[in-house]
């Protein structure tokens, strides 16, 4: 019987470098000899793009908003997640749940009792294996979207006090669940996390 994959999830306020360091994860695991599925929240199915889309472009009612994105996810996990763990993939995602606890309640005030129920229905006790956050100050984030090359999206378009609720939120998630979630300091530089990165997985 083909044991179980890992589930592993990069969090971090936009700006943090977590999409450099996953690109670097994923190979990291791949020279380890893991199958490895690289995807991320919103989206990583047809169903979950075009959710994506609407998500981070179109102004809309703060239910509504994580309604979407918990559809989002329970698509994800049925035609995507589940299934390559149960293959004994591993399956590195850019954003998951603790996001919705971040961005829908930390940043916008949606309730945690909402949030703990919709985490409920749509996956049940399921969560992943490790979750590491790229923790910045906001200070630093927002100066490195300033220099982005591209349109920011309305998330990232979001003034410094949203972030700062939404790191806050992130942090006490952390402290809440210290087995799982992981802090990084993702000030430092890209060889210092990288190193930390790998101790984290080479003692997993």
């Amino acid at each position: 019987m083909t044991a179980r994959g890992k589930f592993i999830t990069l969090e971090g306020i936009d700006g943090a470098g977590k999409s450099t360091h996953l690109a670097w994860l994923v190979e990291f695991l791949r020279r380890r000899g893991y199958r490895v599925v690289q995807t991320r929240e919103p989206g990583g199915t047809p169903l979950g793009e075009k959710l994506r889309g609407l998500l981070l472009a179109e102004p809309m009612h703060l239910e509504t908003e994580a309604l979407l994105m918990f559809a989002a996810r329970r698509e994800h996990l049925g035609e995507l997640i589940w299934p390559a763990l149960e293959r004994g993939d591993w399956v590195v995602c850019d954003r998951f749940t603790d996001a919705s606890f971040a961005y829908q309640g930390g940043g916008r005030g949606l309730s945690a009792e909402k949030l703990a129920q919709l985490e409920i229905w749509v996956q049940g006790g399921f969560q992943p294996d490790l979750t590491l956050l790229f923790d910045l100050p906001v200070e630093i984030a927002m100066q490195r979207m300033a220099k982005a090359s591209r349109q920011l999206d309305r998330f990232e378009q979001e003034k410094a006090d949203f972030h700062e609720r939404v790191r806050a939120a992130y942090l006490a998630r952390a402290r809440r669940m210290p087995e799982r979630v992981k802090v990084i300091d993702a000030s430092q530089s890209c060889a210092l996390i990288q190193k930390q990165l790998e101790d984290i997985f080479l003692r997993y």
